[in-house]
């Protein structure tokens, strides 16, 4: 969504309201990157990304037809992805809960990477992720829509639903949560000792 400007979906919007399959295919291209990359970054398993990304194609298909057009389309669709992504996880969390309950749990396995994870690799920034991972939902959410989609301050807050103050203290928390992650690892790797990042 880098540089889609709203003006240029609105048609193709209010077309998709109306049942247009070409609309649908147009908003599709235009914003597939965008919900794809910031449900990848939310997630911390990466096996479900793709399940998260369908709920939020269907929120978005039951919520459109109520999307106020002087409102910004990408706040409005963070929300969404945010609301699909916590939604999610206390779906699993129901889950595991009963399972537990049932004494059904099987041990976790680690399943192979993803192809989008070697693009991190290559960048360098696997390793921030990973760290990012770590992050209590709220948090990790600030810090997906600050750095992965350069979102201010403003659009975090109205995609969260929270005040702009909000915001900036969920920002300054989690830098310094994740220096906090850092410190620890690098002392460890200093000393010698393993260390895991999960």
């Amino acid at each position: 969504m880098d540089g889609v400007k709203d003006e240029e979906l609105q048609p193709w919007l209010r077309l998709m309201v109306q049942g247009n399959t070409a609309a649908f295919h147009e908003i599709y291209s235009r914003i597939n990157d965008h919900i794809y990359r910031t449900v990848y970054f939310l997630m911390p398993h990466k096996v479900e990304v793709e399940d998260v990304v369908s709920e939020v194609y269907i929120a978005l298909f039951q919520a459109l037809p109520s999307y106020d057009f002087d409102k910004p389309f990408r706040t409005w669709l963070n929300g969404i992805i945010i609301r699909q992504t916590s939604n999610w996880k206390r779906k699993l969390w129901r889950i595991v809960r009963s399972n537990a309950k049932n004494q059904q749990l099987m041990p976790p396995h680690q399943p192979p990477k993803q192809p989008e994870e070697h693009v991190f690799d290559i960048e360098g920034q696997y390793e921030m992720l990973a760290y990012v991972d770590r992050l209590p939902t709220k948090l990790r959410q600030v810090i997906v829509l600050r750095y992965y989609q350069d979102c201010s301050y403003e659009e975090i807050a109205a995609s969260l639903d929270i005040p702009v103050g909000t915001a900036k203290s969920r920002h300054h928390l989690a830098i310094r949560r994740l220096r906090e992650f850092i410190d620890i690892d690098t002392f460890h790797a200093d000393r010698g000792e393993s260390v895991r990042v999960q």
